[in-house]
């Protein structure tokens, strides 16, 4: 670890121009529980896709020298995948209105040091420069209480959520696939939404 980190923004098709980094960097951090994603960098590709498509999508990144070493992205809902949009479209919300925010990962040496405050502070700032913007949200994956693989050591970060004054909404849940570590094709996950007013 260097004694200065620098930090890089990145808006729309230009975050293409750090996508490599941002694929390795997700791929390392999510293979850890409760994601335990077999990343490829095909998945990536097409993940990623929709962030270089849209003109108000935001990357907030830390680098430590050359290395990305946490990143965290935020995007319109209504700009995202169906299965994103689908559970606030159906419970009749304005998907013009709303913010998604993307992953927030760090490398476990770099926790501790107020960056997945900075990460939000980042998102929700970027969230109030767009002018139609009310709320935002994000979603957790959902692995329930006895998953086998789950560390004994575990916390999860709803109290940090919930301080940061996000509401779990389990009424707002949607089914994303990615392939767990030893399987060869992705299955099903359920994801749970929290929002937060932007003006709270």
């Amino acid at each position: 670890m260097t004694a200065e980190l620098t930090f890089v923004r990145k808006t729309g098709p230009a975050i293409a121009e750090v996508f490599d980094d941002l694929a390795r960097l997700r791929i390392a951090v999510f293979r850890d529980y409760p994601y335990l994603y077999e990343g490829s960098e095909e998945y990536e590709k097409g993940y990623l896709q929709t962030y270089l498509q849209s003109e108000q999508s935001f990357l907030f990144a830390v680098y430590d020298g050359y290395a990305m070493v946490g990143a965290t992205t935020c995007i319109p809902l209504k700009d995202e995948t169906a299965e994103i949009r689908k559970p606030f479209e159906e419970a009749g919300f304005d998907v013009n209105t709303i913010c998604y925010f993307g992953e927030s990962i760090l490398l476990p040496a770099y926790r501790g040091m107020g960056l997945g405050h900075r990460f939000f502070d980042e998102r929700e700032a970027h969230a109030r420069s767009l002018s139609t913007m009310e709320s935002c949200c994000f979603c957790s994956v959902d692995r329930g209480e006895h998953h086998p693989l789950k560390p004994a050591e575990y916390r999860s970060n709803d109290a940090f959520w919930l301080k940061r004054g996000y509401r779990k909404e389990p009424t707002l849940q949607s089914t994303m696939e990615w392939p767990d570590l030893g399987e060869p094709v992705p299955s099903p996950k359920t994801m749970i939404f929290w929002t937060k007013p932007l003006n709270s």
